[in-house]
């Protein structure tokens, strides 16, 4: 066992290191608004151990730090220099970037665990938290398992015998089939009987994974077997469960504890109704329009479900509610989730503490009557994935990254700071944005603020999006379910516009202002102080200098004639329209500010410039203009080979349908790609014969790689 765990881990036994500032004890990235209850009594975890990464790692981390217990973190070669492995006490390396040989290697993740000597392990969520062998494998070792005993997982955790269970405890449940019998044409029988259209699900795991809808018979097969190639790869268990699927449901979710002496509390709902690809991307609670007597239902039904399954520790209960606030069970997530902030926000609690304290064998901090509403609070979870194009996730480096500034009332939950890498190997979230106020209409504008206040380059992310999104009128009124984004589709991203003319402005200056940055850092290193390259004032003697430049403006170049003027202002001409602009630089922290006029109007929007990109971050939206790059100093330009289908993002080839010599036509399927664990069908762009297939199942192709090679088809003409 010794050899072997020399051969696993890489063990780092750290003492505080100088961490950032963000990270430094009584300055975490959020703080607690209120806690409604005293921590009396120590616990008897003195040390957790937390199978998992990111934002959740460094979540449990925290309150871990705040109560005293040590913490000990793992991490792939990927991560080995992320945030959560900074932050812990301890950390060890588990193995290679890929997560079965990693974050999934139970055996790794237990003998790290003894090795540090942790009486418990924290899963988050993902990974191996709803894992009933890992449950038994803790308790077989005697480690702590901080979630609920593996029984309720496993009842839980397959769908269709969950719903038996509530369905005798009296919860009520949605049509559909959740039988043995896993034949396609069983299923495709059911299906019939049920009625389009129906949700296809896998029956084990969770967010999203495994799911799809088939909206007629033509189109069950497809749907069905894209799912069961998702569930396998994300569960290793591709059976399926069929349920009615409810047109324009809401997505309510009550959040429940359970303790080791038979007591089980809800904190009341969240409505996570607002998502894409069955991904939730924005939450709230309370559930907008849910009145305290459909409450108090959604509440007791939840406990009621805990009870039946002997429920410890944290636990969601999913139900999907119609438009008259008739709700059905959906499945039961046996972890915290990954929105549990917004919870906590409105009921004052700290939830990582109390699974802390649960798992411990201490009673449930609070009962019923103690637990109160206040409030309401937000949640939206910035991605990097570019909402354009179909949300496609995002990988690479964060340039820059700037948030809004923590409080009792806003909360900033991630696990990246500015220069880490959103790997190509895990989920793209980049941060959970957290706020609270006294009502939803405050919360809301509050919300809006603080994302204007998120400022982030080197990829894109869905910021803009949740602006649009949190400004829609119908989801300001609360009309929320789970079709809004595909309802308002055309509203919420609308057709890239021209940027304003005014904004363009600003970026020139900016420009302008960098070269006189850049020219005087020059002028006091030279010693020839009358060289042309030690001045950008643009004097003449007798006459003002005129300059033309060129921006980029989405697939439009912008001419610009700047004119420098003897007050250090400039006249810039955009077409056959003039403005006035002055202004100046200024650094407040990290970021740099450009205090500017345009033709009178004052604004201070914060300025990055890259290599070719100007960003402009304010109040009123944000801006991304290209300098273009001269012919002469750019590379060739290429757009992947002549006639191939190209992979949409780096990840791996899960199947492939072709071969070459094989005739297809536009839109037929060629190849399943997994990338940012989402399943990516790849379609024929054209009529044609394939000429070869450049990647085999199990491969890896980077972005815009070429796939599939077509036979070049000679011209009609002759």
């Amino acid at each position: 066992m010794g050899t072997l765990l020399g051969a696993l881990l890489v063990a780092e036994r750290k003492q505080w290191r100088h961490l950032p500032s963000l990270l430094l004890p009584g300055r975490w990235i959020w703080r607690q608004r209120t806690v409604r209850y005293s921590s009396t009594g120590r616990s008897n975890i003195n040390k957790v151990l937390i199978a998992n990464r990111g934002e959740i790692a460094c979540r449990v981390i925290r309150t871990a730090r705040k109560m005293g217990v040590q913490s000990v973190a793992v991490y792939s070669e990927a991560d080995r220099n992320a945030m959560h492995v900074e932050m812990a006490d301890e950390a060890y390396s588990i193995g290679p970037a890929a997560s079965q040989q990693s974050y999934l290697s139970m055996e790794k993740i237990i003998q790290v665990a003894k090795v540090s000597a942790s009486q418990a392990i924290h899963p988050g969520y993902g990974f191996l938290s709803e894992n009933t062998e890992f449950a038994e494998l803790c308790k077989q070792e005697g480690i702590i398992f901080i979630g609920p005993p593996s029984s309720a997982i496993r009842d839980m955790g397959i769908k269709s015998t969950s719903k038996t269970i509530m369905s005798a405890a009296g919860v009520p449940v949605i049509e559909g089939y959740h039988g043995e019998d896993q034949s396609d044409q069983c299923l495709k029988e059911h299906a019939g009987r049920i009625g389009y259209p129906v949700m296809i699900k896998a029956i084990r795991g969770g967010g999203g994974k495994g799911m799809r809808i088939a909206r007629s018979e033509e189109e069950f097969q497809e749907q069905l077997e894209s799912a069961r190639r998702e569930a396998k790869k994300s569960f290793n268990d591709d059976a399926m469960l069929l349920e009615k699927f409810v047109d324009t449901p809401r997505h309510v979710e009550v959040q429940v504890f359970g303790d080791q002496h038979g007591n089980a509390v809800y904190l009341f709902e969240r409505d996570c109704s607002v998502q894409r690809r069955y991904q939730k991307i924005i939450e709230e609670a309370p559930g907008p329009g849910i009145d305290p007597e459909i409450r108090r239902r959604l509440g007791e039904a939840a406990v009621k479900a805990a009870k039946a399954v002997n429920y410890v520790g944290a636990g969601t209960v999913e139900f999907i509610m119609d438009s008259n606030h008739n709700f059905y069970f959906m499945e039961m997530n046996t972890r915290l989730q990954v929105e549990h902030p917004v919870t906590e926000m409105v009921t004052g609690t700290d939830l990582v503490e109390w699974q802390l304290r649960i798992a411990s064998g201490e009673k449930l901090p609070l009962s019923q009557e103690e637990i109160r509403l206040k409030g309401h609070a937000f949640e939206a979870r910035i991605y990097a994935e570019d909402p354009q194009d179909n949300f496609m996730p995002g990988a690479g480096p964060l340039v820059h990254l700037s948030t809004p500034p923590p409080g009792p009332s806003v909360r900033i939950e991630t696990g990246v700071r500015q220069g880490d890498e959103v790997s190509v190997h895990y989920d793209p979230m980049i941060a959970k944005l957290v706020v609270w106020a006294a009502d939803r209409q405050a919360a809301l504008k509050k919300l809006r603020y603080s994302l204007h206040q998120y400022s982030i380059t080197g990829l894109n992310t869905n910021i803009d999006f949740l602006l649009s999104l949190s400004r829609h009128p119908e989801f300001e009124a609360g009309n929320v379910h789970t079709d809004f984004i595909p309802q308002h589709y055309h509203d919420l991203l609308p057709p890239p516009s021209a940027t304003a003319k005014e904004v363009l402005c600003q970026a020139v200056l900016g420009l302008l202002l960098q070269e006189k940055v850049v020219t005087n850092a020059f002028r006091l290193q030279t010693e020839d102080q009358v060289s042309p390259f030690a001045s950008s004032s643009g004097r003449r003697l007798n006459f003002s200098h005129t300059r033309n430049m060129t921006l980029q403006d989405g697939k439009n170049k912008v001419a610009i004639a700047v004119k420098y003027n003897r007050d250090g202002s400039y006249s810039m001409q955009i077409e056959d329209k003039t403005f006035e602009v002055l202004g100046d630089l200024c650094n407040e922290g990290d970021c740099t500010y450009l205090k500017c006029s345009v033709n009178g109007i004052v604004s201070k929007p914060k300025l990055i410039i890259s290599e070719s990109t100007i960003y402009l971050f304010s109040m009123g939206g944000s801006a991304q203009i290209g300098i273009p790059v001269p012919k002469y100093l750019s590379s060739a330009h290429t757009e992947g080979v002549q006639g191939s289908a190209l992979a949409p993002m780096t990840g791996t080839i899960e199947k492939v349908f072709v071969k070459a010599g094989d005739r297809v036509k536009t839109g037929d399927i060629l190849m399943v790609m997994i990338a940012m664990k989402m399943e990516h069908t790849i379609k024929s762009p054209k009529d044609g014969t394939i000429k070869k297939v450049l990647f085999k199942e199990g491969s890896q192709a980077c972005r815009h790689a070429s796939l599939i090679e077509f036979v070049e088809e000679e011209s009609d003409e002759a």
